[in-house]
């Protein structure tokens, strides 16, 4: 039964029985203060220091396996598939490459974005496959906003969606002007959401693929 924290910007703690997932830790260039989590796994979307603090990450064992790029990994129970893609429209030309992973946890498939600058082409699609929840950036200026993540949900279909990446109050010396989330929200047509701190997700929790995606947005626990 894995559990979700948020530890906020584009970083997510998935701890499971096999071990524990670091996504995207960031340094103090975004405003927040990620602490010392501890994992037995990091991956990291792209080498920018919002997303590549992995120094900042505690290994849980001797060695902490660090993943940075496109191709399969297994550890310890726990599979990872590194998907290519690129930061901007312009296949990496203004911003460089990007790497989504597909992170396979207790019977449960995750799918962690980074920072995807554009929509999807089927290969991409097909390499992904299926998702069960989906971690998506929508803060906009350098990633994907609110429309185009409404669009990129409805090509990979994931049963939960958990936004990522946008304006937090705390957040007083980043450099880019994300927007808040409440600009998805609003979008996605959300009514009367209350922000969970702690998400569980197990086979039988997850809505049934004759439901409709359900959307979560996380309070970041920093």
């Amino acid at each position: 039964m894995p559990d979700i924290q948020y530890l906020g910007h584009s970083c997510f703690r998935l701890r499971g029985r096999d071990g524990t997932v670091i996504c995207d830790p960031y340094d103090r260039s975004v405003g927040l203060d990620i602490g010392k989590p501890a994992a037995h796994i990091v991956t990291v979307s792209h080498q920018h220091p919002d997303h590549a603090n992995v120094a900042a990450v505690k290994p849980l064992r001797e060695r902490m396996f660090l993943i940075e790029g496109p191709g399969e990994y297994e550890v310890g129970g726990i599979s990872v598939t590194g998907v290519r893609t690129f930061h901007d429209k312009q296949k990496g030309a203004e911003r460089g490459s990007n790497t989504v992973y597909v992170i396979h946890m207790d019977d449960i498939v995750f799918c962690h974005l980074g920072d995807l600058g554009h929509e999807l082409t089927t290969h991409q699609i097909d390499e992904i496959g299926n998702v069960d929840v989906l971690f998506i950036p929508v803060g906009g200026d350098e990633t994907i906003g609110p429309a185009e993540a409404v669009s990129i949900i409805s090509q990979i279909e994931p049963r939960i969606v958990i936004p990522m990446h946008y304006a937090l109050n705390e957040q007083r010396s980043f450099e880019h002007d994300l927007a808040s989330v409440d600009k998805f929200v609003h979008e996605v047509g959300l009514k009367d959401v209350v922000p969970e701190e702690k998400l569980n997700i197990t086979s039988n929790n997850l809505p049934s693929e004759a439901e409709e995606t359900r959307f979560v947005i996380m309070k970041p626990s920093t």
